[in-house]
């Protein structure tokens, strides 16, 4: 990491690019914004008079709505593009689509695109930080900044924390976000779904690759769910649903199993009675809601980091 102690590097493409202590700073910056959202004016001066540019080739509610509200939270002006009704849809090139835009000098560009690598190519054509908000089934940074910062703040410490993260790793940014940022704070990530959708090879990592969801949820301290990509799969990936459910559903009984401190998280949208029966998603240990809240204050925290003005 370079720059200014208050700043990350330039852009932030890849959980994989930052060490413990970068991911620290991002988590303490987010609690400090956190305290913001308790006040009744929430918003902070420390990116008035900047622009934050929204770019999103991908359908979102959660991500999109957050990044735009996080920017307007730091007083930035906001400039949100989606691929139906712009340019785009005229044919313009990505490359072109990001110069015009870094014409208006926006602090920093928030990319989300099908397509991985997407973001890093982003970064080559604007002297704009660049933020990735997800790039096909690359990463999703954000998504697991705060997922680590949820956990943080109900568990105090992530270090030995047994975290199973269960569904469609393979075609997930989410799962490979969260696998680096996990690792790299010291837990203990097991990846449990059907043998298709979660391979041997993601033991080279240095997770845990399971296929027997039973007898991995009574020692887990976290859950994350997966839903499944089915736009990003061929059919023969995925087992069928009633059979996904059987072997990989979070159903009311595979619930009991659960130590009573046991997190339950997913990161939207969810398919109820699929990834998760209701009565967890919406129950005690669930901490679903709370990773949409959270999400705004990492967003603010990262906005910040990369697109802020440096001080001296």
């Amino acid at each position: 990491m370079t720059g200014p102690s208050h700043r990350l590097h330039r852009h932030l493409i890849s959980i994989e690019d930052l060490d413990r202590d970068a991911i620290e700073r991002i988590l303490d910056r987010a609690e400090s914004f956190d305290e913001v959202q308790g006040r009744e004016i929430k918003k902070v001066p420390a990116l008035r008079g900047r622009t934050v540019v929204n770019l999103f080739y991908e359908a979102s509610t959660r991500t999109s709505s957050s990044f735009e509200l996080a920017a307007k939270r730091l007083s930035a002006d906001v400039v949100s593009i989606r691929s139906t009704g712009s340019s785009v849809e005229k044919g313009e090139s990505l490359k072109d689509t990001v110069q015009t835009l870094s014409a208006y000098d926006p602090a920093a560009i928030v990319i989300r695109s099908p397509h991985v690598g997407a973001a890093q190519l982003v970064a080559g054509w604007t002297p704009a930080a660049v933020i990735n908000a997800g790039d096909g089934k690359h990463e999703h940074p954000t998504q697991a900044l705060l997922d680590l910062y949820t956990i943080r703040s109900k568990k105090g410490a992530i270090a030995g924390l047994h975290v199973v993260i269960i569904g469609d790793v393979l075609f997930s940014r989410v799962a490979r976000s969260n696998i680096f940022g996990l690792l790299k704070l010291g837990a203990r990530v097991t990846l449990v779904g059907p043998s298709t959708l979660v391979p041997r090879v993601f033991e080279k990592l240095g997770v845990t690759v399971s296929h027997k969801l039973d007898e991995v949820l009574p020692t887990a301290d976290v859950v994350n769910l997966l839903r499944i990509q089915h736009e990003r799969q061929r059919k023969e990936y995925f087992p069928g649903i009633g059979e996904y459910i059987r072997l990989f559903g979070l159903t009311k009984e595979r619930g009991k199993k659960l130590k009573p401190d046991c997190l339950i998280m997913h990161p939207g949208p969810i398919n109820r009675g699929v990834e998760i029966d209701s009565d967890l998603a919406d129950g005690a240990q669930s901490v679903i809601l709370d990773q949409v809240t959270n999400g705004l204050a990492i967003r603010m925290a990262v906005l910040y980091l990369c697109g802020g003005i440096a001080t001296p």
